[in-house]
């Protein structure tokens, strides 16, 4: 900790540190709110909580810079939640231990929340800054971006006023972002019938394990291993040869994470034990050889295990099996107007066994073209209709269409080249930012979103570079002293 608080720039890294004090899931952020409203206080700064949560300071402009048109610096505020399955850690109470590894800031085993928790650590050092100059400011702090975007969406006009705004929830340092895809999710339930494990059937558990994972928009085009998509495979590939039966199915955590973990329980008869086994080996091989140079550390165990309780009745069996093998995942289609930038695609993101003996299966798809998100999310509804699951839709978010006249892209385009020497790449982001639902209420909104370097988010690899935080930092300080005045 002591380490962390003497990198550059001090004045983020100190906010950062207390930010990871402060337990903030999504949907749970009531802490960190009241800790933003208590700064606030402190600092007697004008400061207003609305009724989702969301919390908007206000902080004068510094001398001299009075007549600079006003500006929001906007971040969300939960986190997502995740770590490896040997860590133990309640994120509604623990706190996030960061550490230094070579050039990247990273957690202990589970995810680091830098995705938004460095925007949040740079709205507050200037916020509490008497020299950074500045004109009239705005913090908007967000709530639940990760799980439903519900500060944006319930978020009244009004509620701030200025006409530019910053996002700072961008995560390559040198890039420069003026749109995002929009997105919905897709979610299917399958209704299950408890039956006797038939006689002389043994069980056992089979897992996915130490894949990547990482965010499902950022990371979607990696070609990175999907935990569930290899589970189903195994079991369809089994049930198409054996008489296998499904206990249960668990993977996956989050929407918009890419899966890293997944495990089932099923059963076959004992005369067909050695023959899976050596089918399993055969299997297994053939995975890592796929995927070997993306997911190097994949493990695939199968272990004998106890008996369970029950298995799901067959024709749910092969309805789950051939739709989770059949679930499109990953990129559909690839931009045609901006060359490298996923357009359209698809995450098949948890299958979880719950209450009233039913399975919930949660996938997502994202698109910066309105009409293909439609089109993809009817296609995966198509899926799982198909085997007799019952589907529906999220009211899903808009995508933001880039604007490469804006104003606040030109400042901050010269900032970039003025403070180091190179122009900034500037382009759309395949993840959904909360830029698109802004817009929707503040059409006259000028926009653009950076930030520092953050690989692996959404997974417990995430992890901060150094480096580039102070290069984001010295650009953030420089946009806001080149913010036209008032017209």
């Amino acid at each position: 900790m002591n380490q962390i608080e003497q990198l550059q720039p001090t004045e983020i890294w100190k906010y950062f540190l207390e930010i990871c004090k402060i337990p903030r899931p999504s949907k749970k952020e009531e802490k960190i709110a009241k800790y933003l409203m208590d700064f606030a206080k402190e600092h007697k700064l004008e400061a207003h909580q609305d009724a989702a949560g969301s919390v908007v300071i206000k902080k004068p402009a510094t001398l001299g810079f009075e007549k600079l048109q006003p500006v929001v610096l906007q971040s969300h505020i939960d986190m997502v939640c995740e770590k490896n399955s040997d860590v133990v850690h309640d994120f509604n109470v623990d706190p996030i231990i960061p550490f230094i590894d070579g050039e990247w800031v990273k957690a202990k085993g589970t995810t680091l929340g830098a995705d938004d928790g460095v925007g949040i650590a740079s709205q507050l050092a200037i916020l509490a800054s008497s020299n950074i100059k500045h004109g009239p400011l705005e913090c908007l702090f967000t709530v639940d971006e990760e799980t439903g975007l519900t500060g944006a969406f319930e978020m009244k006009p009004g509620f701030f006023n200025a006409k530019i705004l910053l996002n700072l929830d961008s995560e390559d340092e040198g890039e420069l972002f003026i749109g995002c895809a929009g997105g919905v999710d897709t979610l299917a339930t399958f209704a299950y019938d408890q039956e006797k494990v038939p006689t002389d059937f043994i069980a056992f558990k089979i897992t996915v394990k130490g894949l990547s994972g990482g965010h499902s928009g950022d990371d979607i085009e990696k070609g990175l291993g999907n935990s569930i998509k290899i589970l189903a495979r195994f079991l369809w590939k089994s049930t198409n040869k054996y008489d296998l039966r499904l206990s249960t199915f668990d993977g996956g955590n989050l929407r918009n994470a890419i899966p890293r973990e997944a495990y089932a329980i099923f059963t076959v008869h004992s005369e067909d034990k050695d023959f899976l086994l050596k089918d399993f080996e055969v299997f297994r091989a053939e995975i890592i050889n796929e995927i070997k140079d993306v997911e190097p550390n994949i493990t695939i165990l199968i272990e004998s295990h106890d008996n369970p309780n029950f298995v799901i009745d067959e024709p749910t069996h092969f309805d789950l099996l051939n739709s989770l093998y059949a679930c499109p995942h990953g990129v559909i289609s690839m931009s045609r107007q901006l060359k490298g930038l996923v357009e359209t695609s698809t995450n098949l993101a948890s299958v979880k066994f719950i209450q009233d003996n039913q399975i919930l299966v949660t996938t997502s798809q994202r698109s910066s073209v309105e009409s293909l998100k439609h089109d993809i999310s009817n296609m995966v509804e198509s899926v799982f209709r198909l085997a007799n699951a019952n589907v529906q839709h999220s009211e899903g978010y808009p995508g933001w269409a880039p604007n490469t006249n804006s104003e606040i892209l030109n400042i901050t385009r010269s900032a970039y080249k003025r403070l180091f020497g190179n122009e900034p790449v500037v382009r759309a982001i395949h993840a959904g930012l909360e830029c698109g639902l802004f817009l929707e209420k503040y059409p006259y909104l000028d926009m653009i979103s950076f930030g520092p370097t953050i690989k692996g988010a959404h997974s417990p690899d995430e992890r901060l570079n150094i480096t580039t935080t102070q290069k984001y930092w010295d650009l953030l300080l420089e946009v806001l002293i080149k913010i036209p005045e008032v017209r």
